[in-house]
């Protein structure tokens, strides 16, 4: 291995030679007790930076091995270690250095949740960061003494400063690492507790706005307190620390299973709620104010999504009988309409395994939610294909055990149909689920329910070879995220837009990867898509997400990746125009057995 001499050499020996010239620092060096990583060298100052890697041996690190013990510490040490580097970077390490990209230094680290990621690997031998950077160049020409004091000054710096454990603010890693266990302890024990969701008293669920993630602060904003009626307590395993001491157990708001209605008057806190509960799937980090906002992991959130493209799903239990005789059972269209597009969501979920869909009336279509009495008097079931959501979400509990949690401001058929109802006053939550009976026994709507059929088993879709071509030009595989919610795939654009549990966009660069190792390895024209996507999650239980990255090789940098759930590749799939599916056996599993 080169030393920290033999880089200083190089560098000054390229000094003012072409950009091209960087290529000579590919490898490795040890620079007084740190390694140093060169995988990839950028083409130009201009071009996506350079990747790096900065690696501490673990006596060096010193990180506590009870920080690394189990796999929900090791994301959650691994998360704040990426934390730690990003901010060291903006104290130290970030400031212009040349033309382009030069200087400019980034690694992935993460927004309000935690996630599995890539940047930084915690193992019993060492701790690394894999970063980013731009190495300095005056137009297309090496800046060597300003390289030499970013690789063997700035760089240094921030890995002793950002991942040695003697650097870290007193019990600040404990406090990070133990509120994250905690949250994944309280999400495993939710169906024991016969809960799809938990917030706990004192959660602040207002963000500071809609361009801004982070917790609203002043006077005037209210914690959550919880209902009496839907009020439970949760002991923790082992305490929490925090600002105002150990934590043991938890007091907060129970959402249970079954169908319950979030009610109230519009600015409430109604959608606030419900947004609360549809990102509780991830851990949040300390301060958050909804890190103690825990809801099943495989809750979806659905809507109406005009213009999506929809492959052969079997929509039959919500929209059937289509004019000229149409059959629904495979339904396909390159531009669904409000309806059939939420139809298809809600089907398309369950084959993917969500057991707990999340509805707001906003972002829904009312004609598939609702056919008051009056519109039934008028235009009669004969003539109207849709069953709506109404007349089925009973029954997905009862025969699917699949829960709703739906927002409703407008639509009082719903109370017929709720297992509870909370409304919404100034942010605060109140049980009126008797007032909403009472309301119903009063009122009675006078629709009748418009089911024909019971609703049928989730069929089955198994993608065939050739749906998935990345290739683009000469390039073999073209993938990359352009945003949060778009994939380039291919000469394909994959539009996430409707796919709101998304909260970040190197989730959505590992669905493309995943996509494309899925194509690779596992879709034969025979593999139903729900095993698919159980063989993709226990690789990457198994391998890391490593497994997705296109750029790791013996170790080297992985890119900048964060995991995503099997929902949210499932849905890139299906929204991906080139998909196509064959339809299983009448009968065949969507889910592989032991899924």
């Amino acid at each position: 291995m080169r030393g920290a001499e033999e880089l200083a050499g190089i560098l000054r020996r390229i000094d003012r030679r072409g950009y091209k010239a960087y290529r000579e620092l590919r490898g490795a060096f040890e620079l007084d007790g740190l390694v140093l990583f060169v995988d990839h060298v950028q083409a130009d100052p201009f071009a996506a930076p350079s990747r790096l890697r900065l690696r501490l041996p673990g006596k060096r690190a010193g990180i506590p091995p009870a920080l690394t013990t189990g796999r929900a510490r090791r994301t959650a040490l691994e998360d704040y270690l990426a934390r730690r580097v990003r901010a060291e970077i903006a104290r130290i390490g970030a400031r212009p250095r040349g033309s382009g990209r030069s200087g400019r230094l980034s690694i992935d680290a993460g927004g309000q949740e935690v996630l599995p990621r890539t940047a930084v690997r915690v193992t019993g031998n060492f701790v690394e960061a894999r970063i980013e950077a731009g190495l300095p160049a005056a137009g297309r020409s090496v800046l060597g003494r300003e390289a030499e004091e970013l690789l063997l000054g700035v760089l240094p710096r921030i890995a002793e400063a950002a991942l040695r454990a003697a650097h870290f603010p007193p019990g600040e890693a404990e406090r990070f690492v133990r509120t994250v266990e905690a949250q994944e302890e309280i999400r495993a024990r939710l169906p024991e507790l016969g809960l799809v969701a938990f917030l706990a008293d004192g959660s602040v669920l207002p963000r500071e706005s809609g361009a801004s993630d982070r917790v609203l602060r002043g006077a005037d904003v209210r914690p959550l307190r919880s209902p009496e009626a839907l009020r439970v307590e949760i002991g923790l395993e082992a305490p929490v620390p925090g600002p105002e001491g150990e934590r043991t157990r938890l007091v907060g708001l129970g959402l249970p299973e079954g169908v319950t209605l979030v009610v109230g008057g519009g600015y409430h806190g109604k959608s606030t709620l419900l947004r609360a509960v549809e990102r509780g799937i991830y851990p949040h980090i300390p301060g958050d104010g909804r890190e103690w906002v825990v809801t099943r992991a495989d809750a979806v959130k659905i809507r109406a999504e005009d213009g999506r493209r929809v492959e052969a799903v079997d929509i039959s239990g919500f929209i059937d009988d289509l004019p000229q005789g149409r059959s629904t059972r495979a339904f396909a269209s390159d531009d669904a309409s409000g309806s059939t597009s939420q139809a298809a969501n809600i089907c398309e979920a369950l084959e993917a395994g969500s057991r707990l869909l999340l509805l707001d009336e906003d972002t829904s279509a009312t004609n598939f939610m609702v056919r008051d009495a009056r519109m039934q008097a008028l235009v009669h079931r004969d003539h109207e294909p849709i069953t709506p959501f109404v007349d089925r979400v009973r029954e997905l509990h009862q025969r699917l055990g699949v829960s709703t949690v739906l927002v409703m401001g407008g639509c009082g058929d719903y109370f017929d149909v709720a297992d509870h109802v909370i409304e919404m006053h100034a942010f605060l939550p109140e049980d009126a689920t008797e007032r909403a009976r009472e309301v119903a026994r009063r009122i009675p709507s006078g629709r009748r329910v418009e089911v024909r059929e019971p609703f049928p088993a989730v069929r089955a879709r198994c993608p065939q070879p050739g749906s998935f071509d990345a290739s683009r030009g000469r390039r073999e595989v073209r993938i990359d995220a352009r945003d949060l919610d778009r994939i380039v795939y291919g000469r394909e654009e994959i539009d996430l837009r409707g796919v709101e549990q998304l909260v970040d966009r190197s989730q959505t660069r590992a669905i493309g990867h995943a996509i494309h190792l899925a194509d690779r390895e596992l879709v034969d024209g025979r593999r139903p898509l729900a095993e698919i996507l159980d063989r993709l999650e226990a690789w990457m239980d198994e391998r890391g997400l490593e497994c997705l990255s296109p750029w790791a090789q013996d170790g080297a940098h992985p890119g900048a990746l964060a995991r995503p759930r099997r929902f949210e590749i499932a849905a890139a799939i299906n929204r991906l125009r080139s998909l196509r599916v064959r339809i299983a056996r009448e009968g065949a599993p969507a889910r592989a057995a032991g899924g």
